[in-house]
């Protein structure tokens, strides 16, 4: 997988990361733990600028939570609540993770939308709750903006400082990145698991 993963970066450059990432926001097939620092490696052996890939990381990640805003925001509430409660435990989101979710938001606003970017799982699905209580569009982009350019940059100078070391990791990068898949896999079936068992109660 890394390797597949260091093949779009180096082939695709910063169109590859700014893809990636929008994926990675969509629907989390690969997180971006593994993706950005990849192409901070890439930037250090000269593979494409550093500045664009953590451009195309903040855009690709903004991109795809615009999505999520943007469709939450246009259906609605009303309509999207039954959804949720009759298809979201596929998509490891139940009515009570959404209205925790508002809550937060409508306590904490900005800080919640910029802090919600460091965490795995949470990054992606805040921008359903945040586009469903109509928070204001300025706000969000800037406060999702701010926030993803602070993780991404991070992730990025991470690979690329650690370039040098690139030999002594490699043997050990592939492993981590299956165990943070392997991970969000085990949250998945454990989330559908227990809501199935509350339905069932």
């Amino acid at each position: 997988m890394i390797e597949w993963v260091t093949g779009i970066v180096a082939a695709g450059g910063w169109p590859g990361v700014l893809a990636l990432m929008f994926l990675e926001n969509l629907f989390p097939p690969i997180p971006s733990e593994v993706i950005m620092p990849l192409a901070g490696f890439a930037a250090a052996r000269g593979q494409m600028s550093l500045v664009l890939a953590l451009i195309a990381g903040v855009v690709g990640t903004l991109l795809g939570n615009v999505f999520w805003y943007e469709l939450s925001r246009a259906i609605g509430a009303d309509r999207i609540r039954p959804l949720v409660g009759r298809y979201g435990r596929w998509f490891a989101v139940g009515e009570e993770d959404l209205l925790k979710a508002e809550a937060t938001l409508r306590k904490y606003g900005p800080f919640a939308l910029s802090f919600g970017r460091l965490l795995p799982g949470i990054r992606t699905v805040i921008s359903i709750p945040a586009g469903l209580i109509r928070i204001p569009r300025a706000v969000f982009y800037l406060w999702t903006l701010l926030g993803s350019a602070v993780w991404i940059t991070f992730l990025t100078f991470a690979g690329y400082l650690m370039e040098d070391q690139y030999d002594r990791i490699e043997g050990w990068l592939e492993p981590l990145a299956y165990v943070v898949i392997g991970g969000f896999i085990a949250t998945y079936v454990w989330h559908i698991w227990t809501t199935r068992v509350r339905r069932r109660s």
